[in-house]
Formats: C-alpha cells, sequence, structure tokens
C-alpha cells in the first residue's frame, strides 16, 4: 500500500524535480549556441561562405531568445490557468524532444534549403519550452516550501540553469575531441540526443510531484478577467519593471565576462583552453555558492543580498578588466570568477524567491516568467554591444566603454533593489490581483 511522504520528503522530491528540469532544458538550450558556433555553419548553412555561415548560425541564437520571451507570456498563461505541474511537464516534453529531433536533423546536402528553416523552427520551440520552464521550476519549490527556508528551496532553479550550462559546454568539448571529419559527420549529433534520454530521467521526477498547494488554494477563486500578461501590466506595472531592473546588472555581468569574453580573451594573447576553464570554473563555483547566497537571504534577508551583488558588479567592472588585460593566465581566471561568484551569483541565487514573492498567486507564473526573460533579452544583446563598444573605443584593450556600460546598468539595478519592498516574511496566499499590495517601498515590513 503507497504511503503518502512526508512534507519535508517531498520538498526534496520537488527541490530535486526542479534542479533536475532546469538542468536538462538548460543544457538542451545552451547545447544549441555551442554547435552553432562550431559546426552548424558548415552542417545546415553550407551554401554560403564560412564566415557568413557562422554569422547566421549565431543570428538562430537570437531567435531563441526572443522565443524565450513568447514562452514566458504563453505557458505563463496556462500556468496560472491550469496549474504550474501540466505546463512543466510539457515545457520537458517539448525541449527533450525538440534537441533529439536536431541531432536526427539531414544537413543542407541532403534537403536543401530546407535544413536551415527546420532547424530555426526547432530553435523557436526550444525557445518557447525554456521561457515557460523557469517560472514553472521557481514557483514549484517556493509554493511547497515554508517561509523560513523557501529562499534555499528556490535555488534549485538556478543550480540547474548553472548545471545545464556546464553540462552544455562538457558535452560538446568531448565530441570536438574527435576528427573534423567524424565530428561533422556524426559526432556534433551525440549530445542532441541525448536528450531523449535525459527528458525520460526529467519527467520520471516531475510526474512524481504534487500540484503546489499555493496555486491549489487559489484556484477555486475568481480568476480575473482577461489574459494573465495583461492583468499583471495593468495591476502591477511598476513591480515588473523594477524586477526586471533587478536583474539586469547581473545578466549584462554575465554576457560580458562568461559570453563576450570568450570571444575577446582570445584576441589579446590567451588561449582558447584558458578562456574555457576560466568559465567554466567559474560556473562550477558560482554553483556551489547559489545555495548559500539563497540560505543567506533567508536570514537576512532577500534585499541585502541582491544589492551585495549588484554593488560588487559595478564595482569590479573596470578593475576586472585591468586583470583581465594584464596577459596573466591566474589574473585572467580570478578576475572572471570575482565577477561571476561574488557579483552575479548572489542576484541570481536569490532572484526565483524574491520574484515569486512579489506577484499575487493568479498572475504568479506569468510575472516571475516575464521579468526573468526580459531581463535576458538583455543577456542575449550584450556580448554585441559590448563589441560595439569595443570597436568604437579602437579595439585592442580599449576596454573603458564596456567597463563604463556594465557599471551604468548595475547603479541602476541597484536603485531598483532599493525600490522593491523586502519580502523575506510574505505568506504567498497574501497577495491578491484585486487588492494588490502596495508598490510603495514603505510596505518593507520589519526584519
Amino acid at each position: 500500500m503507497a504511503t503518502t511522504p512526508s512534507k519535508g520528503t517531498h520538498l526534496r522530491r520537488v527541490a530535486t524535480s526542479s534542479y533536475l528540469g532546469t538542468t536538462i532544458e538548460y543544457y538542451d538550450f545552451l547545447l544549441y549556441a555551442t554547435a552553432a558556433a562550431l559546426v552548424f555553419n558548415e552542417v545546415f548553412f553550407s551554401g554560403l561562405s564560412p564566415w557568413v555561415g557562422t554569422i547566421v548560425a549565431l543570428a538562430t541564437l537570437a531567435v531563441g531568445y526572443i522565443a524565450r520571451f513568447a514562452g514566458a507570456i504563453v505557458f505563463g498563461h496556462f500556468g496560472d490557468r491550469l496549474g504550474r505541474k501540466a505546463v512543466l511537464v510539457t515545457t520537458m516534453v517539448i525541449m527533450g524532444v525538440t534537441s533529439g529531433l536536431i541531432g536526427l536533423m539531414p544537413g543542407s546536402d541532403q534537403i536543401g534549403d530546407a535544413a536551415p528553416l527546420l532547424l530555426v523552427v526547432l530553435r523557436i520551440l526550444q525557445g518557447l519550452a525554456v521561457g515557460g520552464e523557469y517560472g514553472g521550476a521557481v514557483l514549484m519549490t517556493s509554493e511547497h516550501a515554508d517561509t523560513k527556508r523557501r529562499g534555499l528551496a528556490s535555488s534549485a532553479a538556478a543550480m540547474g540553469a548553472a548545471s545545464g550550462a556546464v553540462l552544455a559546454t562538457g558535452a560538446m568539448t568531448l565530441v570536438t575531441l574527435l576528427p573534423e571529419d567524424q565530428l561533422l559527420a556524426w559526432g556534433w549529433r551525440i549530445p542532441f540526443l541525448v536528450s531523449f534520454l535525459l527528458v525520460g530521467v526529467g519527467l520520471y521526477f516531475r510526474l512524481r510531484i504534487a500540484e503546489s498547494p499555493v496555486f491549489l488554494a487559489r484556484r477555486e477563486e475568481h480568476q480575473p478577467a482577461g489574459a494573465p500578461i495583461v492583468t499583471l501590466l495593468r495591476t502591477h506595472p511598476v513591480t515588473v519593471l523594477m524586477s526586471t531592473g533587478f536583474l539586469l546588472g547581473a545578466t549584462v555581468g554575465q554576457g560580458v565576462f562568461g559570453i563576450f569574453i570568450m570571444s575577446y580573451a582570445p584576441a589579446i594573447g590567451y588561449a582558447h583552453s584558458t578562456t574555457l576553464s576560466a568559465v567554466l570554473v567559474s560556473t562550477l563555483i558560482a554553483l556551489v555558492a547559489t545555495p548559500l547566497f539563497a540560505r543567506l537571504s533567508d536570514r537576512i534577508g532577500r534585499r541585502p543580498v541582491v544589492v551585495g551583488g549588484t554593488i560588487l558588479m559595478a564595482a569590479l567592472a573596470h578593475p576586472a578588466f585591468l586583470l583581465i588585460n594584464s596577459g596573466s593566465a591566474g589574473l585572467f581566471m580570478l578576475a572572471v570568477a570575482a565577477v561571476l561568484v561574488l557579483a552575479m551569483t548572489p542576484v541570481v541565487a536569490v532572484a526565483p524567491v524574491m520574484l515569486s514573492e512579489l506577484f499575487p498567486t493568479q498572475i504568479r507564473y506569468t510575472g516571475v516568467s516575464t521579468c526573468y526573460q526580459l531581463a535576458h533579452l538583455m543577456a542575449g544583446f550584450t556580448p554585441l554591444i559590448a563589441a560595439s563598444l569595443l570597436a568604437a573605443a579602437g579595439g585592442g584593450t580599449n576596454t573603458g566603454l564596456i567597463s563604463a556600460f556594465v557599471l551604468v546598468i548595475s547603479l541602476l539595478s541597484t536603485l531598483a533593489v532599493w525600490w522593491i519592498p523586502e519580502t523575506r516574511t510574505r505568506d504567498l496566499t497574501d497577495l491578491t490581483v484585486d487588492q494588490p499590495r502596495s508598490e510603495h517601498p514603505e510596505t518593507v515590513p520589519s526584519a
């Protein structure tokens, strides 16, 4: 006879499901980015010149970020109307199947122009799925957890995103050890085909968890008229603006020191292996630090931890580039780790629970997903902005404009955090759409 798991056991099961789900989905999403840079120009865009093919292949990355925002709205709608669990199962299936299908796709030498068209369609589906995944994974943990440990529980989704990035980079690094002809013929497909297996593992855990108790408690209440995204923008426009704003410093910092740096560092003399190692090691340290920062927010509050991160991002932007431009591999790795671990991770670790505590249950899925994906739209364009600023400054190691860009965005994020009220002690069932809590900082509860 089956027994009902204890609350603690079920919370661990929910956290495991959120962690594995976001790990798998971000593995699939970021795997595409690596493959686009390495092989897609020759496999799917072989009719173009190598340089143009690479540009077109990388341009499809932007499609994914735009689709992520669309997915936040679409799946947020159903997550707020039908429930968190059903949407999370759907997004996982979509992501796993589309990624596996990319691994099975014939190249342009076999089906011509249909190959890049199909690739873009699958990339759009990937983006839609990731856009719907994050908000649901965050809410399943935050809405199951008790108030005192909500930050720690919610950090599972943030840890999954970092883990997915590490796995995607590691998987493509391994297959690039193959001879080039084998890599292009079949080697690159292996990490994508693994997605079929991973989605089965993820579904096993995801199907065994219960629906969010907070959502169930509110499900029978009157739903606000109109789509959740319309209600969100009508009732909480300032919260949406500030919630997106406090994330921008971290996403811009990640875009510069986690993505742009991959092309900048080799251009000034660093080995590709040094650059990749610096980002990978920093991401692994950030993965370990994520639950620590989240737990700290349970003890001292969300705002102090996030403010610390945004201020550090502003303070480290220029010194980090000084260390990078020194030519020392050790100082280079130290600079990347300082930014990604000490400045980015506090914000990323606390963002899941902080966003959850800012929106009413009836529009929470839409609110969390929309703000997060809006901020990451900026991350998608940050490497291009950084490259343009470097070119405007004359190239080389003239990174002053990039540092100033990170500084300004981080200071704006700090201002946004100061506006947002402290949310650590909030009851998630307390907020309603019809009677939204004031969006003024005077609503900050005492610790």
